[in-house]
């Protein structure tokens, strides 16, 4: 992935003269890290209007360590303008910016499930209190994180708004017989949250083909092989090779015991895929009734939602078509337009301080 450390200009649309600049604050990607943060802010910028001119700088430093931390908190500070969106993940980046212009977006919560008790302490005051005192605007990508982080905060809920992720209009329909003999399973990303343990557990005796995208744990990959289940694990791929293992699959999991929204279900509502997800935190909020859900501790549940999504033909294609309505709920376009109308708010109320 090709990443400019600078402050530059990525809106491609020809404008009139903006009245807005946004400058996008975000972290630099670890090699193999979760990419999410840049797809969604990519598409946001994409889609501003004439008025809204995008800035995006990414950090110099990854986010590891005091002192890394500190340079590149100081470095958010010299690379302000009209707004600043601290778009996830460095939460602490808005110690030193202005608290009137800065929008914070909260992707999930999941760090304060740290095993320590110190470490928690820790991130709860560097990255929930002291950035949520410091933001005029807070988003969560779901009601569920909405609500997970007012478990942790006092801060008024009205300053919490809920914006969706974006789901790239690359991904569209793209029909193909499902395979009922041997489906092929699709599952993204490999951490402790997405539950790939118990995952094998409940289709290891379903004919099928597990299509694992993530650097899978070494024990997991011995569990594959000691029940000589059909697997392939690939990571690091670009966006169009993803694209293509969903047009490639038959169903798509995504039964985690964690999500702050759960993409993957959206992405196979748009390529026509079924999905099969969990019903608990935001993954129904984005399914709607738009996937099959299971209890993601239940082994039982989930091998029986494999088996009613393979068997029953007509439940199957009623989730594709619905997947196909519910997409709809998160365009690029609708998202950008949810986000603009925040940047116009905390322009507008400096025009009037």
């Amino acid at each position: 992935m090709n990443i400019s450390q600078t402050s530059t200009q990525i809106n491609s649309k020809k404008k009139s003269t903006p009245s807005i600049k946004v400058v996008f604050l975000q972290r630099k990607p670890r090699k193999f890290g979760n990419f999410s943060v840049e797809f969604v802010f990519d598409s946001v910028r994409r889609n501003l209007p004439e008025d809204i001119e995008g800035l995006h700088h990414i950090v110099k430093y990854e986010s590891i360590g005091f002192w890394n931390r500190l340079y590149i908190t100081i470095e958010a500070a010299f690379n302000q303008a009209d707004v600043n969106h601290v778009t996830g993940d460095v939460h602490f980046l808005t110690l030193f910016l202005k608290k009137r212009k800065t929008v914070l977006t909260f992707l999930d919560i999941i760090f304060m499930k740290n095993p320590s008790k110190l470490a928690r302490m820790v991130l709860k005051f560097f990255w929930i209190t002291l950035p949520v005192k410091k933001a005029a605007v807070i988003i969560t990508i779901s009601q569920a994180t909405k609500d997970e982080l007012l478990k942790h905060t006092s801060c008024d809920p009205d300053k919490i708004r809920v914006i969706y992720v974006p789901i790239s209009n690359d991904f569209v329909q793209v029909p193909k017989p499902f395979n009922k003999e041997k489906p092929v399973i699709l599952q993204l990303g490999c951490a402790p949250n997405k539950n790939i343990d118990r995952l094998i557990e409940a289709v290891k005796d379903i004919p099928c083909h597990l299509e694992i995208v993530g650097k899978l744990p070494e024990d997991l990959l011995q569990k594959l092989i000691d029940y000589h289940m059909s697997y392939h694990v690939s990571w690091n791929l670009s966006n169009a090779e993803i694209k293509q293992k969903y047009t490639q699959c038959d169903i798509v999991t995504l039964i985690s015991t964690y999500e702050g929204f759960g993409m993957p279900i959206v992405e196979a509502n748009a390529t026509g895929r079924v999905a099969i997800s969990a019903n608990v935190f935001s993954m129904p909020e984005a399914a709607g009734d738009a996937a099959h859900l299971v209890d993601p501790y239940d082994i039982d549940a989930i091998r029986k939602g494999f088996l009613k999504i393979i068997e029953d033909d007509a439940y199957r294609e009623d989730l594709i078509q619905k997947g196909l309505k519910n997409r709809e709920r998160f365009t690029e376009e609708k998202i950008a337009n949810d986000y603009c109308e925040q940047y116009r708010e905390i322009a507008s109320r400096q025009l009037k301080s």
